[in-house]
């Protein structure tokens, strides 16, 4: 009975080791940060067909004004309106990738937003993307603008 629990942990402890988080490989750096100036560009041009084709179709989508979006025509529509409504030049600059496994990370940015007034709201963004069939894109998007702005 000893040997079988002892064999039982062995497993247990040797299993988290394998599929403990590993760093980002350069690959998946450059991979997941073209992702992000993919959006970012997407944004910028208010491209829908590149926006459709690097979002999943169940994203969701939480913006600082504290409005969900959840699906992918909810998220482009409010991506479109806000790009819109809300012009200006938008810079996202990845400050890190926390890889979950092989195949899902989170991607911290920072983002800011220079208004055509020339102020700028200077925020923080995350993005939870995964690598489906071969191609990263994004699941979800978190933005943040600090308590203190």
């Amino acid at each position: 009975m000893k040997q079988i629990a002892l064999l039982a942990l062995l497993i247990i402890i040797s299993n988290s080791f394998i599929n403990a988080q590993q760093p980002a490989t350069e690959q998946q750096q450059k991979a997941i940060t073209y992702l992000i100036d993919q959006y970012s560009e997407a944004r910028e041009k208010i491209d829908t067909n590149l926006l459709k084709s690097i979002l999943t179709t169940d994203i969701d989508q939480l913006v600082s004004n504290g409005e969900w979006r959840k699906g992918i025509a909810s998220a482009v529509a409010g991506m479109v309106k806000s790009s819109t409504t809300q012009p200006g030049t938008r810079t996202l600059k990845v400050e890190s990738i926390k890889m979950l496994n092989s195949t899902t990370a989170i991607a911290d940015c920072r983002y800011e937003i220079t208004n055509a007034d020339g102020t700028m709201r200077k925020m923080w963004s995350t993005f939870i993307v995964i690598d489906e069939k071969g191609k990263w894109k994004i699941s979800a998007i978190r933005n943040m603008l600090p308590s203190s702005q």
